[in-house]
């Protein structure tokens, strides 16, 4: 059985010495363990997942094969953004994946969060499968998983799609070179691996993606609300020169509507509810006190230019280990 176990000696990675060494570190034992094979890796454009492709890039270059699968749970962007610094600027072996419709057709009708999380899990895997198929020389799954992933995993807290390994009829063998990782030493690694700050500070994105903020069962025009929405709280929080100094913010769309009043005209319509966060190491969060003018502001964008909402709420409940998502 695969040790999924820091090691106690391991010292916390703070400095970018240590870093360094890190990244010395992996890079001799992602190439004894591939060799001349290449690696097949999910990037997201995450934090996690670019610390792993910066790593597997350094250590066997063009061998890494990362793809960038689009399952129409991500951000507003993120798409071209990914394509921008990883193609463009990083001159990653990159493919793009357009599986919107394959991910949400699969997850109609599905209201568990744990089912959600593994219906996506297993498209990832099958979506890999078929790219790697259409490749020569693919031995190896490149994962992106942390520390904190492994723990929620083992205590029951929540199921993750790069953990528990892969099923018997995929001859892919594992490379997690930052399994070991806390979120915060995952930056200061990806600073030392000289990724951009947009993409080492960026906010911690679920695997899942908006299929945890599109409470219940997801809907096309609800998952879009999500996003729009969240796209709005992220540029005034910009504006307001929060970005990067708030942990996490994003908005919440559930599955129950009520009656309000929008353009002079009654409307039965869902609330958006504004959650924003501070944690270090992604166990735990403590709730950011966002100034009343700026949640006015973003209110008011909000009910204006997203359509089948009629009301924002502010999430004000800290929240302990693993439950800072909503699902």
């Amino acid at each position: 059985m695969e040790n999924n176990k820091r090691p106690e000696s391991m010292e916390r990675i703070t400095t970018p010495a240590l870093a360094e060494a890190f990244i010395e570190e992996q890079i001799s034992a992602i190439r004894a363990q591939v060799g001349d094979g290449k690696v097949l890796l999910a990037l997201s454009g995450g934090v996690d997942s670019s610390v792993c492709a910066a790593l597997l890039i350094r250590a066997i270059g063009q061998n890494l094969v990362a793809v960038h699968v689009n399952h129409g749970l991500l951000r507003k962007g993120e798409p071209e953004q990914v394509i921008e610094v990883f193609r463009n600027q990083m001159n990653a072996n990159l493919i793009y994946v357009d599986a919107v419709d394959r991910f949400l057709d699969k997850l109609a009708g599905v209201s568990d969060p744990e089912q959600k999380r593994k219906i996506i899990g297993k498209e990832f895997i099958d979506v890999f499968a078929e790219e790697a198929s259409k490749l020569e020389g693919i031995r190896f799954l490149g994962q992106g998983t942390i520390y904190p992933d492994i723990l929620e995993s083992a205590d029951g807290i929540k199921a993750h799609h790069n953990v528990g390994g892969l099923p018997p009829e995929l001859d892919f063998e594992l490379v997690e070179p930052v399994k070991f990782l806390y979120k915060d030493e995952v930056r200061v690694v990806g600073k030392a691996l000289g990724l951009p700050d947009s993409m080492v500070y960026r906010q911690p994105f679920p695997g899942p993606g908006l299929g945890v903020r599109c409470v219940g069962a997801i809907t096309r025009d609800r998952l879009e609300a999500v996003r729009e929405s969240d796209a709005i709280l992220r540029e005034e929080f910009a504006a307001a020169g929060l970005e990067g100094k708030v942990w996490q913010y994003f908005t919440i769309v559930p599955p129950i509507k009520s009656t309000g009043i929008k353009n002079n005209k009654r409307t039965w319509d869902w609330p958006v509810v504004l959650r924003a966060v501070n944690s270090v190491d992604a166990t735990s969060a403590t709730i950011e006190e966002v100034p009343y003018a700026l949640l006015g502001k973003i209110t008011n964008r909000i009910l204006a230019e997203v359509k089948g909402v009629n009301r924002v709420l502010y999430d004000l409940s800290p929240k302990p280990v693993a439950t800072i998502e909503w699902e």
